[in-house]
């Protein structure tokens, strides 16, 4: 009689013990999930708290855009700079066949003339030249470029970042006037840095009080002989006051010339006709000289 009832008491036991360790590891599983979500938490809130440090030290920094890099330069300078101000570009868009195209005297000819359009009038490829004459420059390289407006044929004008680098072949470059003429603006992967953006006219709510506004209009144009204010370039700039910066509009068309109420000095620094580009690079040889810029 007492065995089954010792066998009995033995099983009791054993369960009670065993029911006592299953709830101890209840209870320590509930406890490695808490802390383990805790180490989560944790986690997220020291990698915010470093993506906001970097994100700190970055702040006024340049990132690149794909398609377009950027150049590193002195943007932080206080010196007197230098303005571009590229009037009448070419730069119209347009459906030819099943895509939109920036027009141009080479691959659209027959669009053109079908459409009554002179085809000697699109031209993008100058203010492609211009842009790479004046980004390229040394004065920009140094810091002392301070912004680059275009303003096309057809009344849109839009802003060049100094620090952005554009294409070195025109095909890419079309590409980023079609993404920028129909979007209105490229920004700079990794920040929302606009490196191009349409902005509203006229230009000369963005043009320094204290600047010097030069008009060489009609160099680019092929009439540089029609003023009659001939002057050497490097003795021209170097009178130019070091307090002020320096606006030179050129246009960038093929032929023809555009009035500019804005202008304080008309001038030409050649007899003959000069294309945009190398009217640019004289401009930008000058200034480097009066500035030091080697």
């Amino acid at each position: 009689m007492l065995r089954p009832c010792g066998i009995k008491g033995q099983k009791r036991k054993k369960r009670e013990e065993r029911y006592d360790k299953e709830e101890d590891e209840v209870e320590a599983e509930e406890q490695s999930i808490e802390r383990a979500k805790r180490a989560m938490v944790e986690e997220k809130e020291m990698a915010m708290e470093t993506s906001g440090k970097e994100e700190e030290e970055l702040e006024g920094q340049t990132h690149e855009m794909a398609g377009i890099p950027i150049v590193p330069s002195d943007l932080k300078t206080k010196k007197p700079g230098l303005i571009f101000v590229l009037e009448r570009a070419s730069l119209e868009v347009a459906k030819v066949g099943k895509s939109y195209q920036i027009l141009n005297s080479d691959d659209h000819a027959n669009f053109l003339r079908k459409n009554n359009k002179n085809p000697a009038d699109y031209r993008p490829d100058i203010v492609y030249q211009a842009l790479l004459s004046i980004l390229d420059s040394p004065v920009n390289k140094a810091g002392r470029l301070r912004a680059v407006y275009v303003k096309t044929d057809k009344g849109v004008l839009f802003e060049v970042k100094p620090h952005v680098r554009i294409p070195r072949t025109y095909k890419r470059f079309a590409g980023i006037m079609l993404q920028l003429l129909q979007q209105l603006s490229i920004t700079a992967v990794g920040k929302r840095e606009k490196l191009l953006r349409v902005i509203k006219n006229p230009v000369t709510q963005y043009l320094p009080v204290n600047s010097r506004k030069i008009d060489f209009l009609d160099f680019a144009s092929g009439f540089s002989y029609s003023s009659e204010k001939l002057v050497k370039m490097n003795k021209y700039v170097a009178a130019v006051s070091d307090d002020v910066d320096i606006v030179f509009v050129v246009g960038a068309m093929a032929h023809g010339k555009i009035d500019c109420d804005y202008i304080d000095d008309f001038i030409a620094i050649s007899g003959y006709p000069l294309s945009a580009a190398w009217c640019i690079s004289r401009i930008c040889e000058a200034v480097a000289d009066k500035w030091d810029v080697l």
